[in-house]
């Protein structure tokens, strides 16, 4: 039995930087979409809090996050509209995508264990985790397929892997007995210097291949 973590500053404040961040990447994609304004902030919307959403619905968690709460969802087609006015001030796109995508997978896993514990605090580990996953990887694979892009997740560096051992790393901590913020903190730094490592020396999974029959 997992005990209910206790309400944490630290992570409330990182889940509006998550919302903005993933936002953001949003936002990015949809300019080398030629996308109008409209279709940016919903974008926006989709990937910040898209993977909250499936989440929320898996686990019969209601209210969703951002009906309870719209300032999650001002605060995504906000910074998703921003977007537009700092894009050209940015001079490596691509770089600070993914960057904010790290961001935000890292957040919202921590996240999304917070939430199943509020719903079950006796639910297994693995389920927790999954919701951590769900939550982290589900807004960026929606933002990629109505972008026509293979999502992320399915790419060669690790990224459903960093999501995994963040929230392993999250859920386990609690036996060390450390205070929650200071948890909070190590286990996103633990995260986004996981994720950004992948992405610099190009980690990955081992891979399946078959081809058939080869005579």
């Amino acid at each position: 039995m997992w005990t209910l973590p206790p309400t944490d500053s630290v992570l409330q404040i990182l889940s509006f930087v998550a919302v903005a961040a993933q936002a953001m990447t949003a936002a990015l994609a949809a300019g080398k979409r030629s996308m109008d304004w409209a279709g940016v902030c919903m974008l926006g919307c989709i990937t910040a809090l898209g993977g909250g959403t499936i989440r929320d619905v898996l686990l019969g968690h209601y209210p969703l996050v951002w009906v309870q709460h719209p300032s999650f969802l001002l605060l995504a087609a906000g910074a998703a509209l921003a977007t537009i006015l700092i894009a050209r001030l940015v001079h490596r796109l691509y770089a600070a995508f993914l960057v904010l995508d790290a961001i935000g997978l890292v957040i919202f896993t921590m996240a999304g264990c917070d939430v199943a514990w509020q719903v079950d605090a006796s639910l297994p580990l693995v389920i927790v985790v999954v919701a951590g996953m769900i939550t982290g990887c589900a807004g960026g694979v929606l933002r990629d397929i109505l972008c026509n892009d293979v999502p992320l997740l399915f790419r060669s560096e690790l990224y459903a892997s960093v999501s995994v051992v963040t929230g392993l790393f999250y859920a386990t901590a609690f036996g060390l007995k450390l205070n929650d913020q200071v948890w909070t903190v190590l286990t996103f730094v633990l995260g986004l210097t996981f994720r950004l490592l992948a992405i610099r020396y190009k980690w990955e999974m081992p891979k399946f291949v078959f081809r058939g029959d080869q005579r």
